[in-house]
């Protein structure tokens, strides 16, 4: 079943998804690493900026490349997609990270590795979720311009 949303909709849901994850990430990386939680709360934003931002560039450019070579959205050419967006990621978020928490480039690798593997199950439950919520609201306010009509 397709979902339409609008673009506020589509704002709302990025805004949510991001304040959660750096509440969270704030909340759990500075207690894993005995951080200052507000220095961790200034990489989380770092990270979710550099994220969005890379998001955007990166499928811009894949999407041209796309219709440049006539290319089909085949599981394999996502799978590509996929790799080759977190590994631009990591390339710009672990020197970020190395540099804002002093530790070496391994340690920092690793770091976000457990951000990466924070985020597939936050991102399935986060979805599951707002889907449901999405769900009720809608369905209450169905109800209620029906009581109206």
């Amino acid at each position: 079943m397709q979902v339409k949303k609008s673009w506020l909709e589509r704002a709302f849901y990025a805004i949510a998804y991001e304040l959660c994850a750096v509440m969270l990430l704030m909340l759990m990386a500075s207690w894993l690493l005995s951080q200052d939680t507000a220095q961790i709360g200034v990489l989380a934003l770092m990270m979710t900026t550099v994220a969005m931002s890379w998001n955007i560039v990166f499928n811009a450019l894949f999407e041209r490349l796309e219709r440049l070579r006539g290319w089909a959205r085949t599981p394999a050419l996502r799978v590509v997609h996929a790799l080759l967006f977190e590994g631009g990621l990591v390339v710009l978020l672990v020197p970020l990270v190395a540099w804002w928490l002093e530790l070496s480039y391994w340690q920092a690798f690793l770091l976000d590795i457990g951000f990466f593997l924070f985020f597939l199950p936050y991102t399935f439950v986060f979805n599951w979720l707002y889907d449901g919520v999405r769900a009720a609201l809608l369905s209450r306010l169905r109800r209620a311009r029906a009581g109206l009509a």
